[in-house]
């Protein structure tokens, strides 16, 4: 996601409001927000989910809904979204 200057204290300020909310999202197992570290205009989300219904079942609720609505319009570009599908982990 990527965001104009002026709005990356908004933004900042809706993830630390609903964080919370979107990890006790039934099967989300992990959430995580990044800044990229040449560029501060972008930001990634990256989370874990148990099932891909559970991501689906998310993504149709109140809350991101809130949450999307709150956060388009701060964007200075389209953002991109992937899911995939974990092929190795080392730990």
């Amino acid at each position: 996601m990527s965001f104009h200057k002026k709005h990356i204290e908004d933004f900042l300020s809706i993830f630390e409001e609903k964080k919370t909310l979107i990890k006790a999202s039934i099967g989300c197992n992990l959430l995580e927000l990044y800044q990229d570290k040449t560029n501060p205009e972008i930001f990634f989300t990256y989370s874990y989910w148990a099932e891909e219904q559970d991501l689906e079942n998310y993504r149709n609720s109140e809350l991101f809904k809130t949450v999307w609505a709150k956060t388009k319009i701060l964007f200075n570009d389209k953002p991109i979204a992937w899911s995939v599908d974990k092929r190795v982990s080392l730990k």
